[in-house]
């Protein structure tokens, strides 16, 4: 996609943070640890991405093991946090991981392809745009990407700000 992804803004995701933890003690008193990352390798895919999370029809997201790996990240888990930021680099949303599985390309189903609300949300979209995605993104690594690789299928609920925060979410946190 060309442009690099700017800076995160660490200070405004530990403020953000923060103001979720105190808010929510026990929604994050297994899962104390978070991320701070970007959807996309490019600030405009980083926005395009985050707006259908924000508007609330994006919740999945996929993301290859290799990625993880070249990283140095752990895979996430059921319950872990992650803050997703905008094409500037600035804390925008809490997310919690609700679901996890690993699957080759040709295992992802319709299902997931439609709750990850990309493009027209069809399977024949999906594969499209996530083999044209990991062909560049594992060659800007300096590796080649298979349709055997082992992919993160992640499902999120949205959790932070308030006015954001998912129904289901919401009535989570409310039990707590």
């Amino acid at each position: 996609m060309g442009e690099q992804l700017p800076e995160i803004d660490r200070a405004a995701a530990e403020v953000m943070w923060r103001a979720y933890c105190d808010a929510h003690p026990n929604a994050v008193a297994a899962t104390a640890e978070y991320t701070v990352e970007y959807f996309g390798d490019s600030p405009a895919l980083a926005d395009e991405l985050l707006g259908l999370v924000l508007a609330g029809t994006k919740r999945a997201t996929a993301a290859l093991v290799d990625e993880f790996v070249a990283e140095g990240e752990a895979l996430p888990r059921i319950g872990s946090h992650w803050i997703a930021c905008d094409g500037t680099g600035a804390p925008r949303a809490v997310l919690r991981s609700t679901e996890f599985r690993l699957a080759t390309f040709d295992e992802v189903d319709a299902r997931f392809a439609f709750d990850e609300g990309e493009g027209d949300r069809t399977l024949a979209d999906w594969r499209a745009g996530h083999q044209r995605y990991w062909q560049r993104t594992a060659e800007a690594r300096g590796a080649a990407w298979s349709p055997e690789q082992e992919i993160v299928l992640e499902r999120f609920t949205v959790v932070w700000p308030p006015e954001l925060r998912d129904a289901s979410s919401a009535a989570a946190h409310n039990s707590l």
